[in-house]
C-alpha cells in the first residue's frame, strides 16, 4: 500500500478518491475530507459519526453505518486514510502510527459540523460511535467538541499512545470492550474509566464481554467475532443513542 503520505494520509487535506465507498465530501480543518454518509428512508434523523477500525474505511464500516441509518440515524463514516485500506495487521498498524491522535480528532470535527449542518439531520448534538483505534477517537473528539457531542460509543477503544486530557467531555459514555482482549485488557479498561470519571465528571458506563478484541467485526481478520456478544452490543448502543440524541 505505500506510504500513507503519498496516498492522502492528511485525510482532511489530499484530494484522494481511490475507495469506492467514498460518496460524500466536507470541508474539515482547512481542507476537503472525504467519506460515506448514509441517510434513513425517512431522510431525517439524528446525525451519528461512525469512526473506522485501522483497516481503513472498509465494507465493515460501511456496513455498521447502512445499519444506523436503517435505525433511523444520518450517519457519516469519515475516511481517515484519505482512500487507503488494508486486510494486514502490519500495514493498518503503520497507517494507524501515522495519523496523528489530536490531528485525526480535529480533522473529524469537520464530519461533526457537515452533520449538524446537514438538512437531514433533526438532532442539536450528533453520537460517535468507533471501533478499535476509531474508538479510541471516539474518546478524544468527545473530550475536544465537548457538548458538541450527545453520546459516545466506543467499541474496544485503543490509542497508539495515552489519551489526552478528557476534562472537556460531557458526553455521556458506553463502552463495549472483551475480557479476552490482549489490547484493551479489563484492568486497563476500568483505569480508563476512573480517568475519564476523574478528568471530567462523567461516570462511563463500560460492558466487558466474555469475547476477544474486535468481536463486533463480522470481516474480523483476527478470528475472534462472536455474533451473539455483538447483538447484545449493537442493541445496547441503539438504545443509548436512541435516548441521547434528541
Amino acid at each position: 500500500m505505500g506510504d500513507p503520505a503519498a496516498t492522502g494520509r492528511a485525510w482532511s487535506h489530499g484530494a484522494v478518491t481511490d475507495n469506492p465507498l467514498q460518496n460524500v465530501t466536507f470541508p474539515s480543518n482547512g481542507g476537503t475530507a472525504h467519506g460515506y454518509l448514509a441517510v434513513p428512508a425517512s431522510g431525517r434523523g439524528p446525525g451519528v459519526v461512525v469512526i473506522q477500525e485501522w483497516w481503513g474505511l472498509t465494507n465493515h464500516i460501511a456496513d455498521v453505518t447502512n445499519r444506523l441509518a436503517a435505525e433511523g440515524f444520518v450517519a457519516l463514516a469519515p475516511d481517515l486514510y484519505g482512500g487507503s485500506t488494508t486486510h494486514d495487521a502490519a500495514e493498518a498498524g503503520e497507517l494507524m502510527a501515522k495519523l496523528p491522535v489530536e490531528q485525526a480528532a480535529r480533522d473529524l470535527a469537520g464530519a461533526v459540523d457537515f452533520l449538524l449542518g446537514h438538512e437531514s439531520v433533526t438532532s442539536s448534538k450528533v453520537g460517535a460511535v468507533g471501533f478499535c483505534m476509531g474508538g479510541g477517537f471516539v474518546l478524544v473528539l468527545a473530550a475536544q467538541q465537548g457538548d458538541r457531542i450527545g453520546a459516545a460509543v466506543p467499541f474496544y477503544g485503543v490509542l497508539k499512545e495515552d489519551y489526552p486530557d478528557f476534562s472537556g467531555l460531557t458526553a455521556p459514555v458506553l463502552g463495549h470492550f472483551g475480557e479476552r482482549d490482549e489490547y484493551a485488557d479489563p484492568e486497563s479498561v476500568r483505569a480508563l474509566a476512573a480517568r475519564i470519571e476523574a478528568e471530567s465528571g462523567v461516570r462511563p458506563q463500560f460492558h466487558i464481554y466474555p469475547a476477544g478484541h474486535a468481536f463486533f467485526n463480522d470481516e474480523n481478520h483476527l478470528g475472534t467475532y462472536d455474533p451473539e456478544q455483538a447483538r447484545i452490543a449493537w442493541e445496547r448502543t441503539l438504545s443509548f443513542l436512541r435516548a441521547h440524541l434528541q
